[in-house]
């Protein structure tokens, strides 16, 4: 039986997180909004600690181990955020952490992971099984640190969903829909949680890149559904296999539905991003921003949030990218 995080996970993973973590903003554009004809609200988690909101989920669930389980250190396998987070909430406990990345993940986010202490394992993320390349570390003793599909990874990422009600009703509006980016889910999860808890009528749309919208397609079929090999993507934190079960299970009851948009549409909603709102955001983290041009969401009259998941790109990729946008 799956075990589903509630609000009271979510609030609790707050008090955790609280004086650690940056509560971002919302921003906007007078720009963006003319064009969507709408208010269109920004969460830049671009600006958080490691630069994404993985921090969140990770800290959190470093939170719940107890002493003797941080002691024997925590193994995770992630392409470059959540290897960040987990690195960063190992170093804040003092804790031993072994990182398996995909071979071809940013060099940028590979460098930060052993900056931040942790031991990056590589592996081929299109031939290895990734719990495979943990396994010996985990019969070792070592805690895995899941990416995505854990009660406490989802809570912690749900408080972004407490920020943005909070900070919603201090500028006296009402969210009509919030859109997140979605790799594995505990991203859309967490943040539908929150927001459904506070606002049943605000619709919450879950974002993914185009051949790996397994999210969109499991919601079509009513149950978890893979992708299929041979696609790539520039948005590389968002490249999962299939939707987790417990993510899945939350999302099915929560999302007003998924959507997948191309390298293309994110390419340019990172120029975009940097033009309007003067951001560097990741592919990945800019997708949700992106589905605004898809017309599969009412913007006209609304006030729309949007999740910019996060901006760990190096200069070189991102120039690159901008070039061909």
């Amino acid at each position: 039986m799956l075990t589903l995080p509630g609000i009271s996970d979510i609030r609790a993973a707050a008090e955790r997180l609280s004086g650690l973590i940056v509560e971002t903003p919302l921003i906007e554009s007078p720009e963006l909004n003319e064009r969507y004809g709408g208010r269109i609200l920004f969460k830049p988690e671009t600006l958080q600690r490691t630069g994404s909101f993985k921090i969140r989920g990770a800290y959190n669930k470093l939170s719940t181990l107890s002493e003797e389980e941080r002691g024997r250190g925590v193994v995770a396998f992630s392409s470059g955020n959540h290897a960040q987070g987990v690195a960063a909430s190992a170093a804040m406990f003092g804790v031993k952490a072994v990182i398996a990345m995909p071979a071809d993940a940013p060099a940028l986010k590979v460098g930060n992971v052993r900056k931040m202490g942790a031991e990056v394992v590589p592996f081929d993320r299109y031939k290895d099984d990734r719990m495979a390349v943990v396994r010996p570390y985990i019969e070792k003793g070592m805690v895995l640190v899941p990416p995505f599909d854990d009660p406490a990874i989802i809570a912690g990422q749900g408080t972004i969903g407490l920020e943005l009600i909070k900070q919603a009703k201090a500028l006296g509006v009402a969210l009509d829909a919030v859109v997140v980016p979605c790799g594995g889910g505990g991203l859309s999860s967490g943040i539908s949680v929150a927001v459904k808890d506070a606002s049943p009528s605000t619709q919450v749309w879950a974002v993914e890149p185009e051949h790996f919208d397994d999210t969109r397609r499991s919601l079509a079929k009513g149950e978890r559904v893979a992708n299929e090999p041979g696609h790539s993507s520039i948005c590389d934190a968002l490249l999962t296999a299939e939707p987790g079960a417990i993510t899945f299970e939350i999302n099915r009851r929560n999302l007003a539905g998924a959507i997948a948009v191309s390298d293309k549409a994110a390419a340019q909603a990172m120029r975009d991003a940097m033009a309007y709102l003067k951001l560097v955001v990741e592919p990945g983290g800019c997708v949700a921003f992106a589905a605004l041009s898809s017309g599969e969401i009412d913007l006209a009259g609304k006030c729309v949030a949007v999740i910019l998941s996060g901006g760990n790109v190096d200069f070189g990729t991102y120039a690159e990218i901008m070039a061909a946008a």
